[in-house]
């Protein structure tokens, strides 16, 4: 199943994959602390790597399940199943706004505005540079010519938003200049589907960068919430460039990889992987959190695993009595 597979292999993401979802700079400092506030290595200096490793892990899996269900929401709507797709885009909404920013918290993700542009041109940076122009070299050679364009599209798009960050940057660290204004966003539709490129490599890079670009959408958010009350054109290009992430590149990839499929087929998969999180990762963490004396985050392990385990048997009540 293809959402069960991916997020019970987050611990074993790729280097390339690593760096594709922006990982977090050791400048960054943490939500609660504001701008000139103690460092994010002062923050975390209290939690094991182990435990900090472990947040990242659980994190990507958040992003990306807000992600699909988003996605998975929409066909729902398509079957004429209102609730379902109701109990999707709740649950969607819990796995940001609850899981993932809690898990940032703790973890110390979100920074002064500038460690958060830092953060995102780095992260922008790699994938206009590096990794869609590999994608898209892969993809024609593996003859996934609509793969190769969309990577090639996507990288352009990631050119943009680096300047339009940098830019930003600049208005920061000066408080000269203005902060430029969002990109449009180009909606696109995911249709239940099959995968429609050859290559299993093409297939690997289309969930690693859609993995990305999950991730870049949910830390994106939390750094237009932080710049909101102090710098609100600063927050607007932050939540525009996150929807880009989700409802272009994410959408887009998500088409031609095949991630949405009937409405049954996507319960089945949203169960597989709410119980692998509730019964597997997240206790796994959590023991591995309290033996080495990271208690908060344990809690916080558990906490989730209890709420993934209640999503699981929504998901399985309307899977037994789809509405």
């Amino acid at each position: 199943m293809r959402r069960f597979a991916a997020r019970a292999a987050l611990a074993c993401l790729s280097t390339a994959a690593a760096a594709a979802v922006l990982t977090c700079p050791a400048s960054a400092t943490a939500l609660s602390v504001p701008a000139g506030g103690a460092s994010r290595t002062a923050v975390t200096a209290a939690l094991n790597p182990q435990t900090l490793a472990d947040l990242d892990t659980s994190m990507r899996g958040e992003a990306y399940a807000n992600a699909s269900y988003t996605f998975y929401a929409a066909q729902a709507d398509r079957e004429s199943l209102p609730a379902t797709a109701r109990l999707y885009r709740k649950t969607a909404s819990v796995e940001l706004d609850e899981h993932f920013r809690e898990e940032a918290d703790l973890a110390g993700v979100v920074g002064t505005d500038a460690d958060n542009l830092r953060d995102a041109i780095s992260g922008e940076t790699y994938e206009t540079n590096t990794m869609y122009p590999t994608f898209a070299r892969q993809a024609a050679a593996d003859g996934d010519h609509d793969a190769a364009a969309l990577f090639t599209e996507i990288a352009q798009d990631e050119a943009r938003h680096l300047a339009a960050f940098r830019a930003a940057l600049e208005v920061v660290e000066t408080g000269r200049g203005r902060i430029p204004a969002p990109p449009p966003v180009d909606t696109v539709q995911v249709p239940a589907g099959g995968p429609q490129v050859h290559s299993a490599r093409t297939l690997a890079n289309l969930d690693t960068a859609m993995h990305g670009e999950a991730l870049a959408h949910a830390r994106y958010t939390l750094y237009a919430d932080h710049a909101a009350d102090h710098l609100p054109a600063l927050a607007r290009l932050f939540r525009g460039i996150a929807q880009v992430e989700l409802r272009e590149h994410f959408a887009g990839e998500a088409v031609l990889y095949g991630l949405v499929g009937t409405t049954r087929a996507n319960l089945t998969e949203t169960i597989a992987g709410e119980r692998y999180e509730a019964r597997v990762m997240y206790p796994t963490f959590a023991r591995r959190a309290d033996a080495i004396g990271d208690h908060q985050a344990a809690r916080l392990f558990r906490h989730n695993a209890v709420d993934e385990a209640g999503h699981a048997r929504a998901f399985q009540r309307m899977l037994n009595h789809p509405h």
